[in-house]
């Protein structure tokens, strides 16, 4: 049985509550936040901040700083401070942030399999609610 099968079971055999105290919360909430899981990506290969940057339409400085600085202290990337003048910075996934691309992979592939049911549904949601 898959991991995530035997969580479902026991959840509901078990009527297991999810507490507020419960050590995965901060780290699903980081893992699910979209800016991490996009870096990550981006991070295939090690790459410096404004290269980072520029794939990331939309993110801010200030925000890519802290999503880096997150995912560092969770041990999902490894920042490497390289011998050049000015001294530049590097980023690469280190094997804790390895072991998630392919579920990433898993669940980009079912976001954008379902996109289009997903966008109509949300329509027919925001038509039922004009009414």
């Amino acid at each position: 049985m898959a991991t995530s099968e035997a969580v479902y079971r026991a959840v509901t055999e078990h009527d297991i509550t999810f507490r507020s105290d419960c050590p995965s919360r901060p780290i699903l909430d980081q893992i699910a936040d979209k800016w991490s899981m996009m870096v990550m990506a981006v991070l295939a290969e090690p790459r410096r901040f404004n290269e980072i940057k520029r794939r990331l339409e939309g993110i801010t400085q200030r925000v890519l700083t802290q999503t880096l600085r997150r995912l560092e202290r969770n041990g999902m990337v490894e920042r490497r401070v390289l011998p050049t003048s000015p001294v530049g910075v590097e980023y690469s996934l280190t094997s804790l942030g390895e072991s998630l691309r392919e579920p990433f992979a898993h669940l980009y592939d079912w976001t954008v399999a379902n996109a289009s049911e997903i966008q109509a549904r949300q329509h027919a949601y925001d038509q039922r609610a004009l009414r």
